[in-house]
């Protein structure tokens, strides 16, 4: 019983850590865009954990963790189970190391993250009505579904070599990434992004807020990462809490250096981006991994970052704060590794993982496909050019983030 408790109260802070992400998109997103769309910007977030976890409690948790399935969807019903026995005491046959209330919860936090990447990409011009409606759709229905496929003991986890995603570089962040990506070629670029070709910078309004985000969401990934051990195992969460670190560290100095190396000056957003990239490449495999491959791992994503934001801005794609290139390309990339470094390496693991990668790619850019363009043929996902002009906080909102401070932009 004791175990059980040491397990479930370093679960439940895990949780906590993993709520406190939130705080920390929120900040990244609105440093990395205009003032007059921060209101916007934290309603969306807002909506996105309260009604995330409403949605994960009514069917998401069930779907994701059906119990005996066909391996590609299940569902247990509605609502959560008691984990009582029927004399009141706490059943544990649902599982030795923590309670069926922990679990939902933790799992819960991770669901309502995949919507946010998708936040920020679409950052500045999306309308606010028909992404509470994708939200609701994607985190409610196509996250779980696609989570059961692993995590629930879906037909991924019963390959000859099962698929590996120790904490969701695929399962969490390339579902989001994917998402991402079809959201942001369906709404178009912001007004001013391209000129003859040539992508602009729309500079953020506060970089000093998107830095506190990004050190916020590196403490929540210890709860990210560190729960997915689903245990107070001491070896085991203290090497993935130092692979987590590593692996963050190197993504930021070698994001860094590249971006140096190719853009002549010392940019604050690489760097950061580049520890975001650091932190979803490793949480594929941060169990799995020595300190040595996590610094590999993680500086091979610092450098992919700096690539990939440039190819996305060269498809004319534009993605605000990157969301893009963290979340969906080093999620990738994070997934891959397993099957090059750490204790899993090897070629079986490798095709195992290229399988995984292939599956989701498929089933996210489906369906996000499908949600995204009925949207856009029947009510319409984009702004209009002035609503954009002169900011989504005053036409969606009615108010202002810094009404003392009221600047006229354009």
């Amino acid at each position: 019983m004791e175990l059980l408790t040491i397990n479930n109260v370093w679960m439940m802070i895990c949780t906590a850590l993993v709520f406190f992400m939130h705080l920390g998109f929120s900040f990244l997103e609105i440093g990395l865009t205009r003032q007059k769309n921060t209101i916007n910007i934290l309603f969306k977030n807002v909506f996105i954990i309260t009604i995330g976890l409403l949605l994960y409690c009514l069917v998401g948790f069930n779907l994701m963790y059906p119990g005996e399935f066909n391996g590609f969807l299940g569902f247990a019903g509605f609502g959560l189970d008691s984990p009582l026995t029927p004399d009141g005491a706490l059943d544990l046959a649902y599982n030795g190391g923590y309670t069926y209330w922990t679990d939902f919860l933790f799992q819960g936090m991770f669901a309502a993250t995949a919507a946010t990447i998708v936040s920020g990409a679409v950052a500045e011009r999306v309308k606010i009505v028909p992404f509470m409606i994708f939200t609701v759709i994607y985190v409610g229905l196509i996250y779980p579904i696609a989570g059961s496929w692993k995590w629930g003991g879906g037909f991924l986890q019963t390959l000859a070599t099962p698929f590996y995603d120790f904490a969701g570089s695929t399962l969490v962040h390339s579902v989001g990434g994917w998402a991402a990506l079809i959201a942001v070629w369906l709404l178009g670029p912001r007004i001013g992004k391209f000129k003859d070709g040539k992508p602009q910078a729309i500079p953020g309004h506060n970089l000093p807020l998107a830095t506190a985000g990004v050190l916020i969401l590196w403490l929540g990934w210890f709860g990210f990462n560190g729960g997915s051990v689903l245990s107070a195992d001491p070896a085991l969460t203290s090497l993935t809490l130092v692979t987590t670190c590593l692996a963050a560290a190197a993504g930021g100095v070698v994001a860094m250096l590249v971006s140096t190396a190719m853009y002549k000056n010392l940019d604050l957003t690489m760097f950061l981006n580049g520890i975001l990239g650091g932190l979803v490449a490793i949480t594929a495999g941060a169990d799995q991994m020595s300190p040595t491959d996590a610094i590999l791992i993680g500086s091979i994503a610092g450098a992919i970052i700096v690539l990939a934001v440039a190819f996305v801005d060269k498809i004319k794609l534009d993605d605000p704060v990157g969301a893009i290139a963290v979340h969906l390309i080093c999620g990738i990339w994070g997934t891959l590794a397993v099957g090059i470094f750490g204790a899993l390496s090897g070629i079986d693991q490798f095709i195992s993982q290229l399988i995984g990668v292939g599956s989701y790619a498929a089933f996210c850019v489906v369906s996000s496909y499908i949600i995204l363009i009925i949207l856009k043929k029947t009510v319409g996902i984009r702004v209009s050019e002035r609503e954009e002009v002169e900011g989504l906080d005053s036409h969606e909102h009615g108010m202002d983030a810094y009404p003392d401070f009221r600047l006229n932009e354009h």
